[in-house]
């Protein structure tokens, strides 16, 4: 049995992904979001990062002390990227070549869930090559207009499957949606 991947993302309403720390940090005082977090976290043992997530991370967790930074900063961490050159962050290992390949090889891998946070270009790939088991969007009521989307013009048609939806008392919906393998003649 292989690891599922499950990409992990805080989104708008009308889907946008980027940028959420312009956006989301008065939702993120709901502690009931935290403790999903932390929920989600428990069931992974690695978290699967774009240079740039990584580099924003990287600059925040290490100094924070809560029960989210424990995990982050202990946690296995793999870093997609062709130009960065070292990972000072605690357990990152950096990977720069046939980066789909090994994405399947540590879904092969023994152990618990991987996760994927943020990391834009990083999810789209997953989305071409068909790599995400799973989907936990945590959908903010709040729309932007503009901004990098989770699901946009280039992505191939794809069907959820719902398995769970959570409201919270912000207004934050987690949703949690599984993969099903579609044939895109199906959707035409």
């Amino acid at each position: 049995m292989s690891r599922k991947l499950i990409a992990s993302q805080f989104l708008t309403l009308d889907g946008v992904m980027s940028a959420p720390e312009q956006w989301n940090s008065k939702f993120l005082n709901d502690t009931e979001i935290v403790s999903e977090i932390l929920s989600d976290f428990s069931g992974s043992d690695l978290l699967l990062l774009g240079k740039t997530t990584y580099d924003f991370f990287a600059a925040r967790w290490p100094s924070r002390t809560s029960a989210m930074a424990d995990h982050l900063n202990t946690c296995a961490k793999v870093v997609i990227s062709t130009t960065l050159q070292s990972a000072e962050w605690n357990n990152t290992k950096i990977i720069r070549d046939n980066e789909m390949e090994e994405i399947v090889k540590l879904k092969e891998q023994p152990g618990r869930n991987i996760i994927v946070l943020g990391s834009y270009q990083l999810v789209q790939s997953l989305i071409v090559n068909d790599l995400i088991d799973e989907y936990k969007l945590y959908i903010h009521p709040l729309t932007l207009g503009k901004g990098k989307r989770l699901f946009d013009l280039a992505t191939p048609p794809l069907t959820l499957k719902l398995i769970t939806a959570r409201p919270f008392a912000s207004g934050v919906i987690a949703a949690v949606y599984q993969t099903e393998k579609t044939d895109s003649n199906d959707l035409k």
